[in-house]
């Protein structure tokens, strides 16, 4: 980067209000807004099947695409969805139908038709984390039930859990967006961001040197901890994720890729991160 830029950069002044004055540049420059709500009219699709799940195929979709096909291949009843695109590109996450489900307009959101709140209305649940939850506690799949004899496995899921969840967006928002997505390369943030992430790369991999999985070290501990990071950090290391391999010197975290590709194998991951999507028309 030439000193004109880290100039420009470093002589930047924040007013004492802040305003929307001109567009802020960048991959989802056209959709970005200060405001949330629906922006148009759209009714969301509705299948036959008892889940509903309204996503797209990026790392927070893909998480919910592994459980639900992990479902599948247990052939769990009850557990039959459709899945519909939602392009976020295009604005399609503040139609009013998917802001009526996921008021914060990201994806994945899912409804769960085959239960009902107090008011008869079908279960809707936005957030991956929140998502994945419910669903394996729904069908006491993936995830350790508060039975008294699990509290470990069902701490150390948890935490890795919400590990993930307030873990991930330094990695999508902070280094994927600066080292990616950003109108100009800025080597302060790309700086912040990539050291930032590379500790979060060696914290698992430290981890799992000797973890075989997220919670434990048999098949059987195999839970929905493993499905949320692997979905950001297993496809980071695997080379999936902002063509950035070689950046991050991936190769370092040997136990996190040995992890990593153990999962990448599984007959449902492999369905998930290319799930077909249907267009909503």
């Amino acid at each position: 980067m030439s000193n004109d830029k880290n100039n420009h950069a470093s002589s930047y002044t924040p007013p004492k209000v802040w305003t929307q004055d001109k567009e802020n540049g960048g991959k989802f420059a056209n959709i970005n807004r200060p405001t949330a709500g629906a922006r148009y009219e759209q009714k969301l699709p509705v299948g036959d099947a008892p889940l509903q799940l309204y996503s797209l195929n990026t790392p927070n979709g893909v998480k919910v695409n592994i459980l639900l096909e992990e479902l599948a291949e247990l052939n769990v009843k009850g557990a039959e969805y459709d899945a519909y695109q939602i392009d976020i590109s295009e604005g399609g996450q503040f139609g009013s139908g998917f802001v009526a489900i996921n008021p914060n307009s990201k994806i994945p959101a899912l409804v769960d038709y085959s239960a009902e709140s107090k008011d008869g209305e079908p279960i809707a649940l936005f957030e991956s984390g929140a998502i994945l939850l419910y669903l394996a506690e729904k069908f006491g799949k993936f995830v350790p039930l508060a039975d008294g004899s699990q509290n470990k496995a069902r701490a150390d899921c948890l935490s890795w859990l919400m590990w993930q969840m307030g873990s991930a967006p330094f990695l999508g928002g902070g280094f994927g967006h600066f080292y990616a997505y950003a109108p100009e390369p800025l080597e302060y943030p790309i700086n912040r961001y990539t050291m930032e992430t590379k500790r979060q790369l060696d914290v698992l991999d430290t981890y799992l040197k000797d973890h075989e999985y997220m919670c434990g070290n048999d098949e059987s501990d195999y839970n929905i901890a493993d499905m949320i990071i692997w979905a950001w950090y297993g496809q980071l290391v695997l080379g999936k994720l902002y063509d950035a391999a070689e950046f991050l010197q991936v190769e370092e975290y040997e136990h996190l890729k040995r992890w990593a590709q153990k999962i990448a194998d599984r007959p449902a991951v492999k369905r998930a991160v290319d799930l077909v999507l249907k267009p909503i028309v």
